[in-house]
């Protein structure tokens, strides 16, 4: 059985017809930069994350990097995330002429490790940034402690936790901001690039509207020295569209992690993703271990399935950042899951058939 690593197609034609009516509106409106579509997402999506505001813009890493710029975060500061995430959390850091500090993550769960944010703290500290990685929102509550205790910000990395819970809240919504990522393959994605902020903190949304747009609050008058970043109209309007499914599609999710729970438990050496808080997990990824990786990957490939690496390189061992301190041991936690992790098939219309074709050739392989 050939199981795709990602199906976008099904999503898609779900909201074809929604986006082909909207696409037509637009055309014949031709406003294509800042229109109407986007302040209706936004405003959709930040009562989607029980926020007040949410600010439309090109990327996820955008979404970080103005955060940063928004908080006056620069040169000089310092700014605590952990080891095992995508590239573009470390790299909305260095964009703004700031220097990442890592955190190596907790081994039980893949997020920061809490227990060891004390000792990253400088007096150069500015901000800490949580990633809720996988779909799995990071122990918001003590993160927060340690940050109001040492007068830090903190900016939620929700690029892969659109709808996921921490204690009953929407990640987006627990720190002072947050940033999403719409690139298609996420849980709620665009048909290209996007991304958004979100955040309470009235005045900092304030100035990131103006940051995204050329530092202009008003056509031609400049207070900022901003940036081109804008959510187009067209991938506004598909948002919108896909909004609608979002939480259904999540829960189409996690029955899958459920099939695969009931299918994996006690296979090999297998070690299945942990949460203390399954209904707030969002499931972006299914991301397994095991000492014999490698080989199991050659195998699934073999059988038609399609299964990634997320992420096969650390941070602070990826050559951009060969001009630091970092060496290889500086973080083992995160360094051992790199070399055992793998992410298997996982989207929200994956039939009970195609997931037990996968626990199959899982099984096999340890058999």
């Amino acid at each position: 059985m050939n199981v795709p690593f990602l199906d976008l197609k099904a999503a898609s034609a779900e909201v074809a017809d929604e986006v082909a009516d909207v696409w037509q509106t637009i055309v014949e409106d031709s406003n294509f930069i800042l229109g109407h579509q986007v302040e209706m997402f936004e405003k959709e999506f930040a009562a989607y994350c029980d926020c007040r505001h949410a600010i439309g813009v090109a990327s996820g890493l955008d979404a970080l990097k103005l955060i940063l710029r928004a908080m006056d975060i620069g040169a000089g500061d310092e700014v605590v995330t952990v080891a095992n995430s995508f590239i573009a959390t470390a790299l909305a850091v260095s964009s703004v002429g700031a220097q990442p500090v890592l955190v190596d993550m907790d081994d039980t769960d893949f997020l920061i490790d809490v227990q060891l944010l004390e000792a990253a703290i400088t007096p150069r500290t500015k901000a800490i940034i949580p990633v809720h990685l996988y779909g799995q929102s990071a122990a918001m509550d003590p993160i927060m402690a340690v940050a109001r205790q040492h007068g830090l910000k903190v900016i939620e990395d929700a690029a892969q936790a659109h709808g996921a819970l921490y204690n009953g809240r929407k990640c987006g919504s627990l720190g002072d901001a947050a940033a999403f990522s719409f690139y298609p393959g996420k849980n709620l994605g665009a048909f290209g690039d996007g991304g958004a902020v979100t955040t309470n903190d009235d005045a900092l949304a304030e100035k990131l509207l103006s940051l995204r747009n050329y530092g202009s609050p008003r056509r031609y008058h400049h207070e900022l020295l901003g940036e081109n970043s804008r959510l187009d109209t067209v991938q506004a309007a598909v948002l919108s569209a896909k909004l609608k499914h979002l939480d259904r599609w999540n829960a189409g999710r996690r029955r899958v992690v459920e099939q695969y729970a009931a299918g994996l438990s006690g296979v090999g050496d297998l070690r299945l993703p942990r949460s203390d808080d399954p209904a707030g997990h969002v499931h972006h990824l299914y991301v397994i271990r095991s000492a014999r990786r490698d080989g199991l990957k050659a195998h699934l490939e073999s059988q038609g399935i399609g299964c990634i690496i997320h992420y096969p390189i650390p941070i602070h061992l990826q050559e951009a950042y060969a001009f630091m301190d970092w060496k290889e041991g500086d973080f083992p936690a995160a360094e051992q899951a790199a070399k055992e992790i793998l992410s298997l098939p996982i989207f929200p219309t994956m039939t009970e058939e195609q997931v037990g074709g996968v626990v199959d050739a899982v099984r096999a392989f340890f058999d």
